[in-house]
């Protein structure tokens, strides 16, 4: 190994908290990442937190705004991914915003999340009771019916409306709107639930 690359042991130690590679054939650790943004509610505030992540080459798979409890405030629910140094230089960015108020990473804490699924199906004679069951599984709601297609409502963790798209997936899926994920911490101080309810129960 040429000199320049010899890292000491605390330089190792930092690589690793990062999800740095050690070896130059090794690949970065990549972690998707929740984080909640407080803006002011003004013209302009929504765009500068894109450009943001497109100025930099930071990738967004999701993103989901709306009012808080206070109409002057909106909370972005930013769903990216990255290594801790990545995402570090995500929260400093962010927080340096003239809109922003609060910014969170989730990731590592204990939070609810809820993301909702549209999705369109067309249906023959012998795959509809099939499909109806898979839709029961999951809890989904019919909202629009026609000769030829459902279309179903399903609410709950990314991964649960992820395997009802792929259980769709041998049916002939027409169209799928998602709404992106939305995020709250737990409040410890007092919750309904004695421990965190299984995705079975959500």
């Amino acid at each position: 190994m040429p000199e320049d690359l010899i890292l000491t042991p605390q330089q190792i130690i930092r690589r690793k908290a990062a999800g740095e590679p050690i070896d130059p054939n090794e690949p970065e650790v990549i972690r998707q990442h929740m984080i909640t943004v407080l803006v002011e509610n003004t013209i302009g505030s929504f765009i500068r937190v894109v450009n943001m992540f497109s100025a930099r080459g930071f990738n967004i798979k999701s993103i989901a705004v709306g009012e808080t409890e206070e109409r002057s405030v909106s909370r972005m629910n930013i769903v990216t991914s990255g290594n801790s140094r990545v995402i570090s230089q995500v929260l400093r960015q962010l927080s340096r915003l003239v809109d922003t108020i609060a910014v969170d990473d989730l990731r590592g804490t204990d939070f609810v999340e809820r993301e909702i699924l549209l999705l369109k199906v067309r249906y023959t004679p012998e795959s509809r009771a099939q499909i109806m069951d898979t839709n029961t599984i999951f809890r989904g709601k019919v909202v629009d019916i026609t000769h030829e297609a459902f279309t179903f409502e399903l609410t709950g963790p990314a991964k649960k409306i992820d395997a009802f798209i792929n259980m769709m997936r041998p049916y002939d899926i027409l169209e799928v709107a998602r709404s992106g994920q939305v995020a709250m911490k737990r409040d410890h101080s007092f919750s309904l639930f004695a421990s965190p309810p299984s995705e079975t129960q959500l």
